[in-house]
């Protein structure tokens, strides 16, 4: 019968290319499924458990501690006492450097990655993506509650809140218990190529793809509350109908423009 101990070094064989080149190395490291989105949310700001699995919805508990472990023995993340949490993780020099690296790969993910299928819709993470990119010098003083209720969405997957206040943007997967400000409603694919910089969030009001529902002042500002996604600005560039509805948009800006 064979040893947990030796169980653990033929598994970590298993995952070795026996190459001393670089890249093989570092694809040990990083390889595995999540193990590379687990880096980019900590490069983002987040060093709680909790909040590494918000970030990534369809991550299991299990995995992600198995993908910190792994980073922490690699020396690409520490782990430090935590306030209310066991642990809090942290990017190490190694894992700083690394950070860059990934936000690279993610412009050539976004350049070059096919196109989108229904199953990577995610409204969870789109909510959460957005709440880290709200123009907050812009948005009313006090408190501004946005309900979205992504109508083609199963009932439990349907209704999120973004909740703003005093410049902090909180996002929310229950009632955060305030009257709502704004209702949108989209399609999640509408309003998740909106996000990425494919179409004009505008634009897709105007349509009645997205409906903003509440003061007129407000509906109005929303879209400019919006930063989009960090690589909305990047050419898309694998031929598909991303890039024909991007190409379609800019050409229409430039347009408006002249």
């Amino acid at each position: 019968m064979i040893s947990t101990t030796a169980a653990r070094q033929t598994e970590g064989m298993k995952s070795q290319y026996g190459q001393y080149c670089p890249v093989s190395l570092a694809t040990e490291i990083l390889g595995e499924r999540w193990t590379i989105l687990v880096v980019l949310v900590l490069a983002d700001g987040f060093h709680r458990f909790s909040e590494l699995e918000r970030a990534l919805p369809r991550i299991s508990a299990s995995t992600l501690s198995a993908r910190l472990k792994k980073l922490e023995e690699a020396g690409v993340i520490e782990r430090r006492p935590g306030d209310g949490e066991k642990s809090l993780y942290f990017l190490t020099p190694a894992g700083l450097e690394l950070g860059n690296i990934v936000f690279d790969l993610g412009i050539w993910g976004h350049r070059w990655g096919r196109d989108l299928v229904t199953d990577d819709l995610d409204a969870e993470h789109l909510i959460w993506s957005m709440h880290m990119r709200m123009n907050t010098e812009i948005m009313p003083t006090g408190r501004t509650t946005i309900a979205f209720e992504f109508e083609d969405q199963p009932v439990k997957k349907r209704y999120f809140w973004i909740l703003a206040e005093n410049k902090k943007v909180q996002a929310c997967l229950k009632h955060p218990g305030f009257d709502e400000d704004l209702r949108v409603i989209a399609r999640l694919r509408s309003f998740t190529y909106a996000w990425r910089g494919f179409v004009s969030l505008r634009d897709e009001i105007d349509k009645g793809h997205v409906r903003v529902l509440g003061p007129a002042d407000l509906a109005d500002a929303f879209p400019d509350w919006l930063l989009g996604s960090m690589l909305a600005s990047q050419e898309r560039m694998l031929s598909g109908r991303e890039r024909d509805l991007q190409q379609s948009y800019l050409a229409s800006t430039s347009s408006a423009a002249d």
